[in-house]
């Protein structure tokens, strides 16, 4: 009887063993999961593999023989091309005016990219250091013939949106490890859902999109022009917008694709761009 209930012991010993790791390795995936408010996003169907993607497209950009030396060319018409199609998504003009100058709208876009340019200015590291003070300046940038100085880089009085904001910035500069589109897609979206400034959100959004872009060294010199992609796709774009604000998972699912792959759209306009500058 002793020898029976030795080896009885000892077998469901055994067994609890082979069951341990298990448990431990659900455990780490619950724990992921819970210290990192973004981590279910990436088990949304295709998010992973749009994300791969882009980054994928991202790396042949920059890794094209002319952008190795020669991407100060390169970013300065990237994020031209970039300010022109975010300011038509928030309704500036195609074409400049008939004395050249460009519309409130451009021209705040336009400042916007030039503060992006390159993805060596001063206001990157101020993103990495006081994202909320980036945030305010792009603001400022973006609405300075749109609104009243006294609103310049003051989000709505809204007392959610402020609180919105920080934890938004807390969990893009570093309260997440999820894949750097995926970071760029949620604060894309988030600032379009939120609309903080009640002027220029969406050219806000789309340079914090690109910003994240740079400093996460996803697209560190800012060659990248997804702006294109969602302007040509304005519809989709829209579409995208509000199924990301509505929270569900078909509507994230839809914001954060079509995010992705206007970065993958964005890799491959940088080509063109690499391509046309060698001759």
């Amino acid at each position: 009887m002793t020898d029976e209930r030795s080896r009885e012991e000892s077998t469901s010993t055994d067994e609890r063993s082979r069951e341990e790791p298990t448990s431990t390795d659900e455990r780490s995936r619950e724990e992921s999961t819970s210290t990192d408010p973004l981590a279910p996003l990436v088990d949304l169907p295709g998010v992973v593999t749009a994300s791969d993607e882009a980054r994928d497209a991202l790396g042949r950009a920059h890794r094209h023989r002319f952008n190795l030396r020669g991407w100060p060319q390169t970013a300065a018409e990237a994020a031209l091309r970039a300010a022109r199609a975010s300011a038509v998504l928030d309704g500036g003009a195609i074409q400049l005016s008939e004395d050249g100058e460009p519309d409130p709208v451009t021209a705040g876009a336009i400042r916007v990219a030039e503060a992006l340019e390159g993805g060596t200015t001063a206001l990157v590291g101020v993103w990495q250091r006081a994202p909320m003070q980036a945030l305010a300046r792009l603001h400022a940038l973006a609405a300075a013939d749109l609104t009243d100085d006294e609103h310049l880089g003051r989000p709505r009085t809204d007392p959610d949106v402020g609180r919105r904001l920080e934890l938004l910035t807390e969990i893009i500069t570093g309260g997440s490890r999820v894949p750097a589109p995926i970071l760029a897609a949620v604060a894309h979206g988030e600032l379009l859902t939120l609309a903080p400034f009640g002027t220029a959100d969406g050219v806000v959004a789309r340079a914090v999109s690109r910003l994240v872009t740079i400093a996460s060294g996803l697209d560190p010199h800012g060659l990248g022009v997804p702006e294109v992609h969602w302007m040509r796709k304005s519809g989709d774009y829209r579409a995208a917008a509000r199924g990301f604000a509505s929270g569900t998972p078909d509507g994230l699912t839809a914001g954060l694709l079509l995010s992705c792959q206007g970065l993958h759209a964005g890799a491959r306009e940088a080509l063109q761009i690499a391509q046309a500058a060698a001759g």
